[in-house]
């Protein structure tokens, strides 16, 4: 029987060991998309509890803990602090084979040296123990950061975005290069509720009146350029599920005045829009040599009570299997490849079945070579970030693809401690990887092999992003 994740958790031969101790352990980390907010590093926050900076805003947690049976009083309600540890601690023995458990335990032992599982009857302690060390300066947003080798990270920021803190952090010396990353979905949705106060802001952050499509346009473009001068160099579309609608400019401007006006807008209609505004973005990030990524596969808000209540990100979203991803997906990508306007793209979905979709895909608009394919398949994302999920996501993609360009993993998170994210998928890549070796599959060459996987870790991330010029920017001390 192995020991209790020891140092070699998940690595279940010599050449996976090798190839994780020698290779992946030591590589920095990129983590280019999470939802960490940039006041937060800006102001170096200080937490004074671990339920602070361990179970606030993760709705992965609150997620087990309801399905646990405990009262949303101790999830998002009114209890204290140590209440809603305890409420943690007792679901922890229940979540064997989850990965909230190995990502917890690893948390522990990295951030707190602490080694002893954690449950009902080793919470008071562990509680004890988490909050005396968060006292110490290398706890602090910025310090577990450092702690975390983190060399870069991309939040995620609207187009209305001032920015402000993420100026301030470049120009106080963090440890670590912060980078706004574009998310405009706010701007491409006329049928969500509050539409016309969002363009309000919209208009007062760009400087442009909205009266038409082409005004938005323009809007959108100018706050590209705003970002991209603020160093941004990737992109975000959170879409329900793939789309490709077109329509004429006079039905555009028709959706914009009922978006505006909070008449009700066709499902056909709000695509339509989407897409053209896509379209707008797609190109303007290809002129700028940013990455696009595009979420897709994804119901949010699956309880309109709880929505009610909690409002977004509380815990209440689902994999949608709508299908129709294969069509929607090459019609979009056609058109944007037709129009110049295809960037470097990372696609995600949130359905597993869509990973042979997405590397078929794929593989049919890698052109314009940069050295590596212009496609990538995202990491396995949300309820794949598992390790089934992840090692399903990885041979998918080994499959029918070409893993050793691939740009690993990232943490999606709005936690500090989430870091731990990247470890668990370089035991996961090393253990495939070694058993290819152990079974014959590939040559025992592991310092070759040892290579692909820093690249994977870590050098393809700043090769394909283009983080290169920025990091070398920072590291002399110049502004953006």
């Amino acid at each position: 029987m192995k020991p209790f994740m020891d140092s070699d958790f998940l690595l279940g031969s010599e050449s996976a060991k090798t190839l994780y101790h020698d290779y992946a352990e030591a590589m920095p980390i990129i983590d280019y998309h999470c939802h960490i907010n940039p006041a937060e590093i800006a102001e170096n926050r200080r937490f004074s509890t671990i339920t602070q900076v361990w179970l606030s805003g993760d709705h992965y947690k609150w997620r087990a803990m309801r399905s646990a049976g405990v009262p949303e009083r101790c999830i998002t309600g009114d209890a204290s602090d140590e209440e809603k540890f305890h409420a943690w601690a007792d679901t922890m023995p229940k979540l064997i084979g989850n990965p909230l458990y190995h990502w917890t335990h690893l948390e522990l032992q990295r951030y707190f040296n602490i080694d002893e599982p954690l449950c009902a009857k080793s919470a008071d302690e562990i509680y004890r123990m988490c909050n005396e060390a968060l006292t110490s300066a290398e706890m602090s947003a910025q310090g577990i950061l450092k702690k975390s080798r983190v060399e870069l990270l991309c939040t995620t920021d609207d187009p209305a975005d001032d920015l402000h803190y993420h100026r301030q952090i470049a120009a106080e010396g963090c440890p670590t290069v912060v980078l706004p990353a574009f998310r405009p979905d706010k701007a491409l949705r006329p049928d969500q509720p509050g539409y016309d106060d969002y363009l309000r802001r919209l208009e007062a952050a760009s400087g442009v009146t909205i009266r038409s499509m082409d005004d938005l346009r323009q809007a959108l473009l100018n706050r590209i350029a705003f970002f991209h001068e603020n160093g941004c160099r990737v992109s975000d579309h959170g879409l329900d599920k793939c789309i490709c609608r077109t329509a004429t400019e006079a039905e555009l401007n028709e959706i914009l005045r009922k978006g505006r006006a909070g008449d009700a807008i066709r499902v056909e209609e709000a695509e339509a829009f989407q897409t053209e505004l896509l379209r707008t973005c797609a190109k303007a990030y290809r002129q700028r040599s940013w990455v696009m990524q595009l979420h897709f596969g994804c119901v949010r808000n699956a309880s309109s009570t709880m929505f009610a209540r909690l409002g977004a990100d509380a815990g209440f979203d689902t994999v949608n299997d709508e299908g129709f991803t294969a069509p929607a997906l090459v019609a979009l990508l056609d058109l944007l490849e037709r129009d110049e306007a295809l960037p470097r793209t990372v696609l995600y979905s949130l359905n597993p079945a869509d990973n042979a979709v997405i590397a078929s895909v794929m593989g049919s608009f890698q052109t314009d070579s940069i050295g590596m394919g212009r496609m990538q398949m995202g990491s396995a994302w949300w309820f794949n970030d598992h390790k089934h999920g992840m090692e399903r996501q990885l041979i998918d993609l080994m499959s029918m693809g070409v893993v050793g360009d691939f740009v690993g993993m990232l943490t999606d998170s709005r936690s500090f401690l989430s870091y731990t994210r990247h470890e668990y998928f370089r035991r996961i890549l090393c253990n495939l990887l070694g058993e290819l070796v152990e079974n014959g599959e590939y040559p025992a060459d592991l310092d070759s092999l040892g290579r692909m996987v820093e690249n994977i870790s870590y050098g393809n991330t700043r090769k394909y992003f283009g983080f290169n010029a920025l990091l070398k920017s920072y590291k002399r001390g110049d502004m953006i």
